[in-house]
């Protein structure tokens, strides 16, 4: 008898219909021979509403409380869904995070998950029910609420399956699974039938909304094997495994693209040690997440040190950097929003050349300009105006040739 762990999205169980629908897929898994645990996110809508709710009362509202709110939508969903699964003749029980033993740190609003006791998941799994459990939180060793930031859930479900040692965990969401990119972006993008866990990582981190970074981060160290798929049919999705020898002959595997970016230059740093640390350590104790970093060469006893972010953070960014411009004798801090990231992917650049060139033509014959540039052993990332993105996203697939097939080594 395998155990599977299955999470199912916002909007996946946005109503009561899908939550029935749901229901029942869940239970014919069981009735197909398996245990199963469930992980769910809130209906969708319901977080961006809480939000709204908390900043109707308060500008800003303190994050403890925010995640004391926030907790709710997922324990809403984990109730209905039990109360259907029970309604439909099989046995369910519904538990939140901390009652499933996730135990996190006390970073409030973006907390990591410490460890899991699966103690009571596995108590109910024997005793012959439906595990249903509540993504996107947990709670400190002290007993407070705390949630794991945007697309949580995804995260709970990897690391209750590897809790659990289950033998597969399923990602249900409103597409069919991976795609060579995002098909409302690019209408030629294909499904991907598998990946590895480090093409997964690049993808995710680099934009795709398809699964939280995070999340692939754990099954990547614990070697736990998924799969995306749609809750809405029964085709295969995308598998995400381990490499494989044969995945090296794909040199590029998809694109990944990721908006509201916003860039930040500090102008006429001194070149001297501790100049950089002085910023990037601001930034980290502010817990502004920092993307693409360029630094110009020194010429004059002086440097640029540009970077990316997300626009929501720019504001915190500039507030925190403006003491930290004085003190470590700069000229001048230019923040912007309106960037876009685009990045090509896949493990076959890691042996095969002429991508990076490939991407540069492309996009110069398209006329955009590439304002950054990031690399790592399998991806290559460009900051573009995010005016320009669509175009350049189409421009990369079909140079790329991703429609047809993926890019193999010649």
């Amino acid at each position: 008898m395998s155990l599977i762990v299955q999470k199912y999205g916002g909007s996946s169980v946005g109503n009561p219909e899908r939550i029935r629908r749901v229901a029942e897929r869940v239970i014919a898994t069981q009735r197909g021979g398996d245990r199963v645990v469930v992980v769910v996110s809130a209906m969708s809508g319901v977080t961006d509403s809480l939000i709204n709710l908390a900043r109707e009362v308060s500008a800003s509202p303190t994050e403890r409380e925010l995640d004391v709110l926030l907790a709710t939508g997922e324990q809403t969903t984990i109730a209905l869904l039990a109360m259907a699964i029970n309604s439909g003749g099989a046995r369910a029980v519904s538990l939140t995070g901390a009652q499933a033993g996730i135990v996190t740190d006390g970073v409030h609003t973006k907390a990591r998950i410490a460890n899991i006791t699966p103690t009571e998941m596995q108590r109910f799994l024997n005793d012959g029910q439906i595990v249903i459990v509540a993504g996107f939180q947990g709670q400190t060793m002290e007993g407070q609420i705390t949630t794991l930031g945007r697309g949580g859930s995804d995260l709970t479900a990897i690391a209750i399956a590897s809790a659990l040692d289950a033998d597969l965990c399923q990602i249900y969401t409103d597409v069919d699974g991976v795609f060579t990119c995002d098909p409302r972006l690019v209408p030629s993008a294909r499904k991907l039938d598998e990946l590895s866990y480090e093409e997964m990582l690049e993808m995710a981190s680099s934009g795709s909304k398809v699964m939280q970074s995070r999340s692939v981060e754990f099954a990547k160290k614990f070697g736990v094997p998924f799969e995306v798929r749609s809750s809405f049919h029964h085709l295969p999705g995308t598998r995400v495994i381990e490499e494989t020898m044969s995945m090296e002959n794909v040199v590029i595997r998809g694109l990944s693209v990721e908006r509201n970016q916003a860039k930040v230059t500090i102008d006429g740093v001194p070149d001297r040690p501790g100049a950089a640390a002085a910023i990037f350590g601001a930034l980290e104790r502010a817990n502004i997440v920092i993307d693409v970093i360029v630094q110009n060469v020194s010429r004059t006893g002086a440097t640029d040190i540009s970077f990316t972010l997300n626009k929501d953070d720019l504001d915190h960014a500039r507030r925190t950097l403006e003491p930290v411009v004085k003190e470590i004798g700069a000229r001048a801090l230019l923040a912007k929003s309106g960037s876009a990231k685009l990045s090509v992917v896949g493990i076959g650049m890691r042996s095969h050349s002429g991508v990076a060139a490939k991407l540069f033509a492309c996009l110069g014959a398209a006329g955009i300009n590439i304002e950054m540039i990031s690399t790592s052993e399998i991806k290559i990332a460009v900051i573009i105006d995010e005016a320009d993105i669509a175009r350049a996203a189409n421009v990369a697939h079909d140079a790329f040739g991703l429609a047809s097939g993926p890019m193999l080594a010649s």
